[in-house]
């Protein structure tokens, strides 16, 4: 059967305090990252950015933007093997409630700096890198 990579997305979210919000999931080998996953067929990136935190952390998203494309190709840092093409956003929140699903293990609203000290995938690293850079 052959095989193709997965389109996913994922979002740094600023939260009115001026922290981001990182996750620790059952699908990340206990690394940080962002809330994301898969587009649906016939789904938009937006749109599935969108679903993916309400399914995930229960947050409504304002003021998306793109931030950047990166490739996952057989990482061992995700708990099987799987080839994603990761669409990253930045997006803000007006609340740092969190509602979580059965993926979330852990999460935390934190500066984009405080971040660097949890154990970050590498993806949310660039990502995070890219936002202090960005502002």
């Amino acid at each position: 059967m052959k095989q193709f990579p997965l389109l996913t997305v994922g979002a740094l979210v600023e939260s009115p305090q001026k922290n981001i919000l990182i996750v620790q999931t059952t699908k990340w080998t206990g690394t940080w990252g962002v809330p994301g996953g898969k587009v649906e067929w016939g789904e938009k990136m937006e749109d599935a950015v969108i679903r993916e935190f309400q399914e995930e952390v229960g947050l409504n998203l304002t003021n998306i933007r793109f931030a950047l494309l990166q490739e996952a190709v057989l990482d061992n840092q995700f708990f099987q093997p799987a080839h994603f093409a990761l669409v990253n956003f930045f997006a803000n929140s007006n609340s740092e409630e969190i509602i979580p699903n059965e993926e979330i293990v852990k999460w935390a609203w934190v500066t984009p700096e405080k971040a660097f000290e949890y154990p970050l995938n590498t993806y949310t690293k660039i990502l995070i890198e890219s936002f202090i850079n960005n502002k």
